[in-house]
């Protein structure tokens, strides 16, 4: 798949969890996003999660960027020397 499919699918994915939240209190919306992304994402799609919000919000509901800034940033890849 290529990066833009890849990206497409991580922002589908990352909406769907928040359309499932936004049904919940409002007050449990936001940690709800960023603590089941943290806890079924693997560190290479937050790595691409942050790179993707980083570089501009388009095609992201507005509760997954509340969310990620709660979202743990994995540690940089290491460039091979």
């Amino acid at each position: 798949m290529s990066e833009t499919g890849t990206d497409a699918k991580l922002i589908r994915m990352a909406n769907q969890i928040a359309t499932f939240f936004a049904s919940q209190p409002e007050a449990e919306r936001v940690d709800g996003v960023a603590s089941h992304i943290n806890k079924f994402w693997e560190a290479r799609m937050r790595r691409r999660f942050h790179e993707l919000v980083d570089g501009g919000t388009e095609g992201f509901l507005p509760l997954v960027i509340a969310a990620s800034a709660k979202i743990r940033r994995p540690e940089p890849v290491a460039a091979a020397t």
